[in-house]
């Protein structure tokens, strides 16, 4: 198989609501290698044994909506082309193209990466080393900041607008939660990152108030964290709570929730570039280690081995209705991977 030649017939097959077809056009390509289907929906299949166990890894699922598929010479457009089917496509290749006779090639590819990441969250490989698919322009992305999202909750006590001291204003109580959130870093937030830089944290939505000539009972801030190494989601969500829970007003009750998501959010991550799967890559052509722009799956294999994100494709075109992908980037990025393999396994 050519990888320009799957990723055509990949931006063909829509997978932005059911990833079903696309899965058993890629079921259908690996048929030799016997592939497998898990519970969560992850096409597995293996090649060689023994150790070092090296993963390759991508997903299949895109956003909305599906922008059907358009070449113009080296350039494939469409929904997927470049997140993250053409990745898919150069790791498909290399899989393919490698003869393990030193170690084990995993190919896991997962089925829900853009929304809840059940598919990334289920799998227990056990592996020495992940080579993440996602658009970096060829570079070999060796970190990434974390992303979690929730709510401020804020309690008060209504009343008439008019007699404004009866009730106790929650959206007046906003005020001091903004300046918390601006406030927490500098307080308890971890160090900039030598790669990352600094955490963020934002308010990004608010509500509150049924009425104008009532004073509002309830009021919700949302907000959205970067994360940074080495904080974690239970370190920041308890950190905060306890960070705003003394700034509103006595009166009012403020509850910090996480979003609502099935699985654990994205943790920022960091690959030592010392790490055998970095150097494997580096030496076959990649690009100097540097970091990832977006919060990704590799996040959860970060934590079993070291993970390193790469392939072809520019992130700030993902998503867009303008999408695509370099063709001689994706082949370039296959040769990439399938050299790096050599080195590790074969």
């Amino acid at each position: 198989m050519t990888p320009v030649d799957f990723l055509e017939r990949a931006v063909r097959t829509p997978s932005h609501e059911n990833v079903d077809a696309m899965r058993e056009l890629l079921l259908d390509e690996l048929a030799a290698y016997d592939p497998a289907v898990d519970d969560a929906g992850n096409v597995l299949a293996s090649r060689g044994s023994g150790r070092p166990h090296v993963v390759l890894n991508t997903h299949i699922d895109t956003v909305p909506p599906h922008v059907p598929a358009r070449r113009d010479g080296d350039t494939l457009y469409g929904r997927g082309s470049c997140d993250a089917k053409g990745p898919l496509a150069a790791l498909l290749a290399a899989f393919d193209r490698i003869s393990p006779e030193s170690g084990r090639v995993t190919l896991a590819v997962t089925p829900d990466e853009e929304t809840d990441s059940t598919g990334a969250h289920a799998l227990d490989l056990g592996a020495d080393g992940y080579i993440v698919g996602e658009p970096t322009g060829l570079n070999a992305c060796t970190s990434a900041r974390g992303r979690f999202q929730g709510t401020v909750e804020l309690g008060g006590e209504g009343a008439h607008a008019a007699q404004p001291q009866e009730g106790a204003n929650a959206i007046q109580a906003a005020a001091p939660v903004l300046d918390a959130l601006d406030a927490y870093d500098d307080e308890h937030g971890p160090s900039r990152h030598a790669e990352l830089g600094p955490p963020t944290l934002v308010a990004t939505k608010i509500r509150g108030g049924d009425a104008t000539n009532r004073v509002p009972s309830e009021a919700v801030v949302t907000f959205d964290r970067r994360s940074v190494p080495p904080e974690t989601e239970a370190d920041f969500f308890a950190g905060f709570a306890d960070h705003v829970g003394v700034r509103v007003p006595d009166d009012v009750t403020a509850t910090v929730a996480r979003a609502e998501r099935d699985t654990p959010f994205l943790e920022a991550f960091h690959t030592p570039s010392d790490a055998s799967v970095v150097e494997a890559l580096v030496a076959a052509g990649a690009g100097r280690p540097r970091p990832f722009g977006a919060a990704t799956e590799a996040s959860y294999f970060a934590a079993d081995a070291p993970t390193v994100v790469f392939g072809p494709g520019d992130l700030a075109v993902a998503h867009s209705s303008d999408e695509y992908v370099d063709l001689r980037e994706v082949e370039r990025a296959a040769d990439i991977v399938t050299d790096a393999l050599a080195e590790l396994v074969g």
